[in-house]
């Protein structure tokens, strides 16, 4: 029972290790995803879902190093979190600096026209630009005057006119607003 118990509980590894492996292989994650753009951010196509989930197992060792320990795995997940959060906080602080980390948001779709450069530049194809407008409830390129995608991968678009729901939308209370001042009508004045 002892030698399960220190298994499972004492690090294999001194805590300050635990502690500083997840930082530095959070840095670099977060420097990659940073050089390789936002289109990993921005939606997964099988291609980058296989490697985010590589990633991830590929860099478990580097976090957790020769220890299967549970303590060991809650000092890895604690420091993880814990850098995240610190990071995030001071970036909030300094949002500046937040820009300048972050990069600039890129304008897919300018006045109704796709922006080829633009696209390719994100390494997006016009198919999954569409297959993100069709997440935003819109049936066609035809449809959009401006897409941009942010620097955090999601994408912001809007509509030449407004969507059809939106018209049925007005057309109900347009219609409401008519009922209501014929009721009004055929009310007798007191």
């Amino acid at each position: 029972m002892w030698q399960i118990s220190s298994d499972m509980f004492v690090p294999a590894l001194p805590v300050a290790e635990k502690i500083l492996r997840p930082i530095v292989v959070y840095v670099f994650l977060v420097v990659l995803l940073r050089v390789f753009g936002k289109r990993e951010l921005a939606q997964l196509n099988p291609f980058d879902l296989v490697v985010l989930l590589s990633l991830s197992n590929t860099v478990q060792n580097a976090i957790i190093g020769n220890d299967n320990s549970v303590t060991g795995g809650l000092i890895g997940a604690f420091a993880l979190l814990a850098v995240n959060y610190v990071v995030v906080r001071f970036l909030f602080r300094h949002r500046r600096l937040d820009q300048i980390l972050e990069g600039a948001p890129t304008i897919l779709i300018e006045h109704g026209r796709v922006r080829r450069r633009a696209l390719a530049k994100e390494l997006l194809t016009e198919s999954e630009l569409l297959t993100a407008l069709h997440r935003q409830g819109f049936s066609g390129l035809e449809e959009v005057e401006r897409c941009v995608i942010e620097p955090s991968g999601s994408f912001s678009v809007q509509g030449k006119q407004p969507l059809p729901e939106e018209r049925r939308y007005e057309e109900l209370l347009a219609r409401l607003d008519q009922i209501s001042l014929q009721v009004q009508a055929l009310r007798p004045n007191s």
